[in-house]
């Protein structure tokens, strides 16, 4: 099984991979001890950026959204030929109702999730920009000046390069672990048309 590319993909940029499957019923247990397996495993692989896994509700369709982020498409598609992945595949076939969906994103799209209820997460461009856009200049401003006031505080000179390193960190930081997670639970259904959310 292979995933769906898109022409946005990058052999350079990040590469993020969302996995539905719909579980029989019963064997969610089961599934979560392999998914666990699957995702302590993949640590370890080259590139492997991390997942996010969206459970079902409880009495809900029993479909599993995992999030799966790579450092380049290099990355991906050496995991697509691992036997790593042809195991877990193999594995995981009774434990599932049909074969899973993937779907290959890039760029931006790293930065949310989709809402629950998304049937195929293709989130507007131009609206991912303009959040992306306002949170970087709120951040710079903030963030940049904080640092560069704290810096002044110092008894020693502090390099504009690495007054520079520090606020982008904080930023990443920010923007990865609460800012854009939690904004995108506020924004994800204007973020994502309304097409692409069931109803």
């Amino acid at each position: 099984m292979a995933a769906a590319g898109t022409a946005d993909d990058a052999d350079g940029g990040p590469v993020t991979v969302v996995v539905t499957r719909r579980v029989r019923a019963g064997r969610e247990a089961d599934y979560e001890a392999w998914l666990a397996r699957l995702q302590a495993a993949a640590r370890g692989l080259p590139g492997y950026l991390g997942v996010t896994t969206q459970r079902p509700p409880p009495g809900g369709s029993r479909e599993y959204v995992s999030v799966i982020r790579f450092g380049s498409l290099a990355a991906l598609q050496a995991f697509e030929a691992s036997e790593l992945r042809r195991h877990a595949l193999a594995e995981v076939a009774d434990l599932v109702e049909a074969d899973a969906t993937w779907r290959r994103l890039s760029g931006l799209e790293f930065w949310f999730t989709p809402p629950p209820g998304t049937v195929v997460p293709v989130p507007s461009r131009p609206r991912m920009a303009l959040v992306m856009t306002l949170v970087v200049f709120v951040l710079v401003l903030t963030i940049g000046g904080a640092v560069n006031a704290l810096a002044a505080l110092l008894p020693f000179e502090v390099p504009a390069p690495l007054r520079l390193l520090a606020t982008i960190a904080l930023e990443v930081a920010l923007m990865t672990w609460w800012l854009m997670p939690w904004l995108t639970r506020r924004l994800a259904r204007w973020i994502y048309p309304a097409r692409a959310v069931a109803g």
